[in-house]
């Protein structure tokens, strides 16, 4: 009898959590952790009280420079609940996405070069475990100081040839260190331009941020108000400048799928109490002293918040796979030696295009070009010229996008 009852409590408490959650809110970070690791013992406390009170899902970094710096930060600041993505080092300070794998599968790390660029773009794709949603993040840390809005513009025009050939409806966001002063500079209007499907909308307020008190709540960079540096290494003068953000696509705009809950896009730690003064100055209204002095010595940028929604995930019924217009199976047997076989599914006919990369982005092969007729499509891939490893496969659509993880064994 008391199995039976223990049984029932389980179940009882088990199907209570699954019918409770509605939807699944996922708060994503965005932090210029300024030329990590140097002097990362005396920093990581700091940057651990900061994170461990945003409680980030995923978090996406600048200027870190490492394989050692990832594993350092994951290790000491974040911890057990988050995974890395694939990093890869550029030539400058690069990208790095961390993710509670207990909420996303991450897919890929691709960097967008080109010699337009002196650091890496890096498109991060993230499916959502229990929507399955794919989310493309692309983390920019463009050129700074005002006299290098030529070198931004540029830098924007490489990642719009991107964005502009991703299939109408793609979800993605681009967030980072923008070092953009103005909302009249180039580089910010080519990044908001509607004239093709690839541009963003800033969910905040356009405007001339660069030392204006109007948009003190705005201002992400310098934490500290020496004009001679921070402690931290960074650069001083206090809170006047916008440059770290969070936009976002027209089908997150449109809350098609993923999109951003209202209110919720901010510079954490922010009250606009702090125009040209450091962010421990008293006194706070959103932090703690605490918080502050965090803040202040763990790098000269604040983090930028989101809030957003990923799929109803409030029923435990199977889907019906003949409902859907478009789904990519995952591949089978995973992992596999010698074969396995990959189905995709289109409701009406479309072009399609099916392409096998490597965990640095390389294509390896193309595996489907073509129209594809309504139904399932099936295609085989021999692991006899792959080496052992982790790949991904992505299909493109006229309409939709999607990829996932293959595992050769041998």
């Amino acid at each position: 009898m008391k199995t039976k009852i223990l049984l029932l409590f389980i179940l009882s408490t088990v199907c209570s959590s699954i019918i409770g959650q509605t939807s699944s809110s996922v708060k994503i970070v965005t932090y210029n952790i300024l030329n990590y690791p140097n002097a990362y013992t005396t920093r990581n406390p700091n940057f651990k009280k900061v994170l461990d009170d945003i409680n980030p899902d995923i978090l996406v970094v600048q200027e870190i420079t490492s394989q050692f710096a990832v594993d350092e930060f994951l290790a000491n600041v974040l911890g057990s609940d988050f995974k890395a993505g694939l990093f890869i080092n550029g030539d400058d300070t690069d990208n790095a996405i961390f993710y509670k794998d207990s909420l996303f599968t991450f897919i890929s790390n691709i960097p967008i070069t080109s010699s337009q660029l002196t650091r890496d773009i890096s498109e991060f794709t993230i499916t959502h475990n229990f929507s399955n949603d794919t989310l493309l993040i692309y983390s920019v840390h463009l050129k700074a100081t005002e006299e290098d809005s030529v070198i931004r513009r540029n830098e924007v025009a490489v990642l719009r040839t991107v964005t502009d050939n991703l299939p109408v409806g793609t979800q993605f966001i681009v967030l980072g260190d923008f070092n953009i002063y103005r909302a009249n500079e180039t580089a910010y209007l080519n990044l908001v331009n509607q004239s093709s499907s690839g541009y963003v909308i800033d969910p905040l307020v356009a405007g001339n941020w660069h030392n204006n008190n109007a948009y003190a709540t705005l201002h992400t960079q310098s934490t500290c108000g020496l004009f001679s540096g921070c402690p931290n290494g960074g650069s001083g003068g206090g809170l006047d400048d916008r440059f770290d953000m969070i936009l976002i696509s027209q089908s997150i705009y449109d809350s098609s799928g993923i999109y951003m809950i209202g209110n919720s896009n901010k510079a954490y730690g922010n009250d606009g109490l702090h125009f040209n003064k450091s962010i421990n100055v008293p006194p706070f209204n959103v932090i703690t002293q605490e918080i502050a002095n965090a803040l202040y010595n763990a790098s000269d940028h604040l983090p930028v918040i989101a809030e957003f929604q990923f799929g109803d995930v409030s029923s435990v019924e199977p889907i019906d796979p003949s409902h859907l217009t478009f789904n990519l199976y995952q591949n089978y047997p995973n992992p596999f030696n010698p074969a396995t076989k990959i189905k995709f599914e289109v409701q009406e006919a479309t072009k399609a295009k099916l392409v096998l990369y490597d965990l640095l982005g390389r294509k390896i092969k193309t595996l489907f070009d073509g129209e594809a007729k309504p139904g399932v499509t099936e295609v085989f891939l021999s692991a006899e010229d792959l080496d052992s490893g982790v790949y991904f496969y992505r299909l493109v659509t006229e309409n939709h996008f999607a990829a996932k993880k293959l595992i050769v064994l041998k």
